[in-house]
């Protein structure tokens, strides 16, 4: 569903991204690890545009992603992101939070929209917060609140960039245990994360970046259980028992 075809990305003389060939299929999650500054948010950030490349091709189900092209705005709605950060509405409610893309981007019916968004909330476990502001609620629950405000768009593929990075430890289980149902249900996701117990559970496949290119790539038993280059080797060490 989501094709990388010899993509390359520069910032100015630095080249981010090298060459990065994958496919991501229909249904399936795609993990994406490696040390910072790897490429793997700007990966990410390319896929629906917010970033741009200079070479090669990133499609979505065959629809070629430009982020100077004027359908980049379909492409946005087919394939939503949750950022590390949230990035809700302070000065809108939870509900509200929710209802704002299929609102004014998708240009819904506001009583339809209002519902699903309801059951959205109430399926990540806020229904009892949907009047809520973001500002009085955790961090987990504002990250639940932006899963669920991306599925209110009825999208084709989640991209999740470190969605519990930014997270106390208490409060990532219950971000995670919401995309583990995703997965069950089978919604096509590609998620940045250094939680490797998770990708293990979830991830169809695993590509662990580094410099800019695909070093290692596999199922999760593959990389993540028995990797073979040593740069994988080395960096799961480092993050399954830091010094």
């Amino acid at each position: 569903m989501i094709v990388f075809n010899n993509v390359h990305k520069s910032f100015g003389t630095i080249e981010v991204l090298k060459g990065i060939d994958a496919e991501i299929r229909k249904g399936e999650v795609g993990c994406l690890i490696g040390p910072s500054g790897s490429g793997k948010s700007t990966l990410l950030r390319c896929v629906n545009g917010l970033e741009s490349y200079q070479r090669g091709s990133i499609s979505i189900d065959g629809t070629v992603v430009d982020a100077t092209s004027r359908d980049i705005h379909s492409i946005c709605a087919r394939v939503t992101m949750v950022f590390q950060r949230f990035n809700l509405f302070p000065h809108r409610t939870a509900l509200e939070n929710v209802m704002e893309g299929p609102l004014y981007v998708l240009k819904e019916n506001r009583k339809e929209v209002c519902e699903r968004a309801m059951e959205l909330l109430d399926r990540v476990g806020l229904a009892e917060k949907m009047h809520a502001f973001p500002g009085s609620l955790s961090g987990g629950q504002q990250q639940r609140v932006a899963i669920a405000r991306a599925l209110a768009m009825r999208p084709e593929a989640i991209l999740f960039d470190e969605p519990t990075s930014a997270l106390d430890p208490e409060m990532v289980g219950e971000v995670l245990q919401v995309m583990r149902a995703l997965a069950g249900e089978h919604m096509t996701m590609l998620i940045v994360t250094h939680e490797i117990q998770f990708a293990r559970e979830v991830a169809d496949q695993v590509l662990f970046l580094d410099g800019g290119k695909i070093v290692e790539r596999g199922s999760a038993q593959e990389v993540l259980r028995d990797p073979k280059h040593g740069r994988t080797q080395d960096f799961l060490k480092r993050v399954m028992h830091p010094a």
